[in-house]
């Protein structure tokens, strides 16, 4: 197995693992890793985030979404994605890959 990508930039897509329920409660998603056995509220935007990676995109095709969707600026929106998916990163929940 290669080195884990610590960082991820405009030369990777990002896509979800596999394993994970995810449910939706009072507008924001819940999931289930079934691997880990770890539950994670992902709330509205998470959650959002979550169901654009059903399919593999890279960082910028997720913050031009987010910035039409919602009302925030494209660096804070960049900034805040990226820590997101860190997060998803470092839980084993996503596979970041080579563009």
């Amino acid at each position: 197995m290669g080195a884990m990508i610590q960082t991820i930039d405009a030369g990777h897509s990002i896509v979800r693992k596999e394993g994970n329920l995810v449910s939706d409660m009072k507008g924001e998603k819940v999931m289930f890793s079934i691997s880990s056995g770890k539950y994670y509220n992902l709330g509205l935007i998470g959650g959002r985030i979550w169901e654009l990676l059903a399919v593999p995109v890279g960082i910028g095709g997720l913050v031009d979404e987010l910035t039409a969707e919602f009302e925030v600026d494209r660096e804070t929106c960049e900034r805040q994605v990226g820590e997101f998916l860190r997060h998803l990163m470092q839980e084993s929940l996503i596979e970041v890959r080579p563009a």
